[in-house]
């Protein structure tokens, strides 16, 4: 298989699936978002390119051995992007509202072109987007901690004393719980509001939601799901704040999972459309399990050392798999890939 990866070159999670890719013999480039681009003309196909500026995107060989991988800085300019197999989108960085959008709509063009997108653009545009994966997850059935989203600091301000003067600020998009504050008096929440608003967000609020004290302090679950699956999850515990973010400074454990929790897990993914998804769950006092968010560009440092999974050789020899299925499936006639394969 031809992989391209979209994310930084020098990032542990692109290399680490460059580094499983090479293993099993297949060709992985990583190119940033930064560098895409798209050329249409008047009478030729639509076609994608990695800008000439690349100085960092790194196609390794089929060989295992470091040694033996042939390095191109240009590599992925001299393949158009359209000619790729999978596109695995590992972030989506930050940028202006026109940026972001320019880079979704590539997504879609690139998938429309017959490069499989993991995950889909739909996918990403529910995950990366807080609000709407609440929503959709709440359709679908499934439990979530009391939330409000507006544009009013007024009615924020007004649901934050109905809630006793407790809750959790959030940014509508970004991860690793970089932006999250908890708030804790009316003074404090007037002016965090207000300073949000004043800088065009959406204001976004959640009920704080006070964990199942038998699962000890502050925690909650990463359930990481492959092909729509849940393959293994940890509980994650705060440590120096209430965030339990392990790229903060979070702490993890081994959790085996009940049946109601991969369940929740595998209808949070379906939800949202996703295939490959970090979903975090949390239970309240009252042994309640809510589901918090779904992560399309899911990070697995933590679980891999605690759960001894291989994330990365894993995600490669499910795209293997359901690869073929998906070309079986084709040469028979199906037009559509079932969600869990």
């Amino acid at each position: 298989m031809n992989i391209l990866v979209l994310g930084s070159p020098d990032g542990f999670y692109c290399q680490e699936i460059q580094r499983a890719a090479a293993a099993v013999g297949h060709v992985c480039d990583i190119v940033p978002f930064e560098q895409l681009g798209s050329r249409l003309t008047p009478t030729q196909p639509e076609s994608f390119f990695a800008s000439s500026e690349l100085s960092s995107a790194v196609r390794r060989s089929t060989s295992t051995s470091e040694s033996e991988c042939n390095i191109s800085e240009n590599s992925a300019d001299n393949r158009p992007l359209q000619e790729y197999d999978i596109c695995i989108v590992r972030s989506m960085p930050p940028g202006s509202l026109e940026r972001v959008i320019f880079r979704m709509d590539l997504l879609w063009s690139l998938e429309a072109a017959g490069v499989r997108v993991i995950n889909s653009p739909k996918g990403m545009e529910c995950a990366i987007d807080k609000y709407l994966t609440l929503t959709r997850c709440r359709h679908a059935g499934l439990l979530v901690p009391e939330t409000i989203c507006c544009e009013s600091v007024d009615e924020a301000l007004v649901q934050f004393r109905n809630w006793g003067d407790e809750a959790i600020v959030k940014p509508l998009f970004g991860g690793e719980g970089r932006g999250i504050v908890h708030l804790t008096d009316f003074e404090t929440a007037r002016r965090v509001l207000f300073a949000l608003s004043q800088v065009g967000s959406v204001l976004y609020l959640q009920r704080f939601v006070h964990s199942d004290l038998a699962c000890g302090d502050r925690s909650d679950l990463r359930v990481l799901v492959l092909g729509g699956e849940p393959i293994g999850a940890i509980r994650r515990h705060a440590t120096d704040d209430f965030r339990t973010n392990c790229a903060i400074s979070g702490r993890a454990e081994l959790h085996e999972l009940s049946e109601e929790e991969r369940e929740i897990a595998r209808r949070a993914a379906q939800a949202c459309g996703v295939l490959f998804a970090g979903v975090d769950l949390i239970s309240d006092a009252n042994g309640r399990t809510y589901l918090l968010e779904v992560n399309g560009c899911p990070g697995w440092k933590a679980f891999e050392q605690v759960t001894g999974i291989a994330v990365a050789d894993r995600l490669i020899n499910w795209l293997e798999s359901s690869q073929r299925l998906t070309r079986d499936t084709s040469e028979a006639g199906i037009s559509s890939l079932p969600f869990h394969s």
